[in-house]
């Protein structure tokens, strides 16, 4: 049976994620209140800002910067696009 967290993301009781994502103090928060769909697209948006910024995933820079923007997606202002981004054309 699957952890129930009221999710401040989405604002509703869903499964939760089945261990904090890092060892600190946000990763309890979130395992805490983060459902695993609102987890799914703070990935998303993660990889985008990779992308966007070039980031090297495995620098000391790359984590800083992931971590606020982290923080700041599910407790704080929310997600901020890069002041460049351009989203991609669907195909079709």
């Amino acid at each position: 049976m699957a952890r129930i967290v009221h999710c401040v993301k989405l604002g509703k009781d869903l499964p939760g994620l089945d261990e904090p994502p890092w060892p600190d103090e946000l990763g309890d928060r979130i395992w805490e209140k983060v459902s695993e769909e609102a987890w799914r697209l703070w990935l998303e948006h993660q990889k985008m800002l990779l992308n966007e910024y070039r980031l090297n995933p495995a620098s000391q820079e790359a984590y800083g910067l992931l971590h606020q923007a982290c923080e700041d997606f599910f407790f704080g202002e929310g997600a901020q696009l890069p002041p460049d981004y351009v989203p991609p054309q669907s195909k079709g």
